[in-house]
């Protein structure tokens, strides 16, 4: 039997307003959408749902409103099986909310209002170093403040824990940060952000992940969509295809690759078996609509054939 994987997040808690459109909106564009939605999101929410779905025990940081958003989202986390003592419930701050209009092919664009999120500081994860020190795995985004992220990352290395920053939305990063992250995982516009600040420039996967660990990260894994993804091996590049599935919605399908990745990692797979199951879970959750709805059940996992 596999040892039962032990995973930290620390990262945001949304609502996510979910509204169906024909298409994404160009600037100045007003579109006429469907159907609108709330469902619960955020990236560390969403990564720590699909870690506990894939059968990790989850211990969650975090900060929520004393709003009706706010305790939604709270007991929706206990719900899913994830530690919650360490979510604080702040009175003077709305929860996070998340605008996403989607199109019927699945594509779709985000607007963050983190709220209480940013008031997530380096000393509630000081007080929480025991846990991170006896995680496997911690896993960290972007939607927090940049020193509470630099915090949590600092306790991991410290106690041996193997990081995972999936640096959304892409920022500026000091050579800390580089230098703490046992593996990032950006996705190719994120990739660019962070190795040549411009989103534009026409590098491919080799000159990105070069660039990346130039910068310090010990390994780079770069999410392409539907063209799989790259990381490096000894061999130089590997690129893993991504499963053929038919797509609905794209939103939370890098949260449940890294929250694959982080279990499989946690429970000794080998890094290459681990970024397979972490395909596999990433490819089942753009079958369905939502954020953490999507995200699929160690069963289905284990169960689903990739076919590339």
């Amino acid at each position: 039997m596999k040892p039962k994987a032990n995973i930290v997040v620390v990262g945001s808690i949304n609502m996510d307003m979910v509204i169906q459109t024909p298409k994404l909106p160009v600037t100045g564009e007003t579109v006429l959408g469907g159907d609108y939605t709330t469902v619960p999101g955020g990236k560390g929410a969403n990564q720590a749902v699909s870690a506990s779905r894939l059968g990790a025990r989850v211990v969650m940081f975090g900060c929520l409103g004393q709003d009706s958003f706010g305790q939604q989202l709270l007991t929706n986390l206990q719900q899913e099986g994830i530690v919650t003592d360490h979510i604080r419930m702040l009175p003077d701050y709305p929860s996070g909310i998340a605008f996403i209009p989607v199109t019927a092919s699945g594509d779709n664009c985000i607007v963050v209002s983190p709220g209480a999120n940013m008031q997530l500081t380096p000393d509630d994860i000081m007080q929480g170093e025991d846990i991170i020190q006896n995680a496997d795995v911690l896993m960290v985004q972007l939607e927090i403040p940049i020193d509470t992220v630099k915090a949590a990352l600092t306790i991991a290395k410290k106690h041996n824990v193997v990081t995972i920053l999936n640096p959304a939305p892409a920022k500026a990063l000091s050579a800390a940060i580089y230098e703490l992250t046992d593996i990032m995982t950006p996705n190719e516009t994120e990739s660019m952000l962070l190795a040549a600040g411009d989103v534009q420039q026409a590098w491919g996967p080799e000159q990105t992940i070069a660039e990346l660990q130039r910068l310090g990260v010990g390994k780079v894994l770069l999410t392409r969509g539907g063209d799989g993804v790259a990381y490096p091996s000894g061999n130089g590049i590997e690129i893993v295809p991504a499963c053929k599935v038919e797509v609905v919605d794209t939103t939370a399908a890098g949260d449940a690759f890294n929250a694959g990745l982080a279990v499989g990692l946690a429970e000794k797979l080998s890094f290459a078996d681990a970024v397979r199951f972490a395909a596999k879970a990433a490819a089942l959750a753009v079958t369905k609509p939502g954020a953490q709805p999507s995200l699929p059940l160690r069963k289905e996992v284990d169960e689903f054939t990739c076919i590339v």
